[in-house]
């Protein structure tokens, strides 16, 4: 198994976001070209969301040079919520970038418009799409590989951007065919649905990350390896919590083991849990409390070598979703 580089993690993430600010500002100036030789409603709307990106992306790069600034005194836990903030700001953008199309595009119904150059303006806003779709793909691939919700995020908000050029183009091709000029607003209006949908799900997942909600895809990795590295002499798994900062997620629980384990053994025990659950969550800090077990129970203990048993087993414990959050066994 490849050995987790945070230096590795910190380099890939560095390139892709700088990358994606190079590459914002030169769409935008693509876009912005575009909008001034067609005077178009649509094609105002996606150099709009541009400036957005931007702005967004430029937060981007604060928070993934911040998250990987270490603990210090003033943020025991290190810097990595940030990348939450990040998400929700750029979502909240989105929504008003998207509001702003709505207004000019409403504006453009009423007052009527008539877009021109559309072929140079189309081939411009092409060119855009498919620049931003190439990169939209590798922020998501590298957001993935690093674990960071703000390449993730980031790579989101490029493929909107990059549909929104497409559907853009599709739109414009059959305004040059049809003359039908009012659906050059139409479809500003809706790239803005698509816009504002966006948007609320990426605020939407910085509330979550924010809010530590339960990620029930990491606590079924979490309960599968415990049970799958489970040792007879590991009784009662329960209180388990867990919460993900950046790429590191947080895990604790209480853990029953025989009574006459030494303070050394217990840390070995915790020591070999973090190696295992690391081999399916990257980067893990676990910390356990390790309680000790009493003669009741010995009914759930498979534990063979015990020399000082009282009661005979007579059910093993199941590490299911409902035990391990909850409490001790009812004895």
């Amino acid at each position: 198994m490849e050995t987790y580089s945070a230096d590795k993690d910190f380099r890939l993430k560095k390139f892709a976001i700088y990358l994606s600010l190079a590459i914002g500002i030169l769409i935008f100036v693509i876009k912005i070209l575009a909008y001034f030789l067609t005077g178009s409603t649509a094609i105002f709307s996606d150099a709009a969301e541009s400036v957005v990106h931007i702005l967004a992306t430029a937060m981007a790069v604060y928070s993934v040079l911040l998250s990987a600034k270490p603990p210090d005194e003033d943020h025991l836990y290190g810097h990595g919520n940030v990348e939450f903030f990040s998400a929700g700001i750029e979502g909240t953008l989105i929504i008003i970038a998207a509001i702003a199309i709505i207004y000019n595009a409403i504006k453009a119904m009423v007052f009527g418009t008539q877009p021109k150059v559309l072929d140079y303006g189309t081939f411009l806003i092409a060119a855009a799409g498919i620049i931003n779709l190439v990169l939209g793909f590798y922020l998501i691939r590298k957001g993935k590989q690093t674990d960071s919700i703000t390449l993730v995020a980031d790579g989101h908000h490029v493929l909107t951007d990059s549909y929104t050029s497409l559907g853009i183009v599709f739109g414009l091709v059959i305004v040059m065919f049809t003359k039908l000029y009012i659906l050059d607003p139409i479809i500003a209006l809706i790239v803005a649905s698509n816009i504002i949908i966006t948007g609320y799900k990426l605020v939407r997942e910085s509330i979550s990350g924010l809010m530590h909600e339960t990620d029930n895809e990491i606590l079924e990795q979490i309960i599968n390896k415990m049970n799958e590295i489970r040792r007879e002499y590991w009784i009662d798994l329960h209180h388990l919590r867990f919460w993900k900062s950046a790429n590191v997620i947080y895990i604790d629980f209480h853990l029953s083991i025989p009574h006459y384990f030494t303070i050394k053994e217990a840390h070995k025990e915790e020591d070999f849990i973090e190696e295992k659950l690391a081999e399916v969550l990257s980067r893990v800090d676990v910390r356990i409390h390790f309680d000790y077990c009493d003669e009741i129970l010995c009914h759930y203990c498979e534990y063979k070598e015990c020399k000082q048993r009282v009661y005979p087993h007579e059910k093993t414990l199941k590490w299911d979703k409902a035990k391990v959050l909850g409490g001790p066994v009812n004895k």
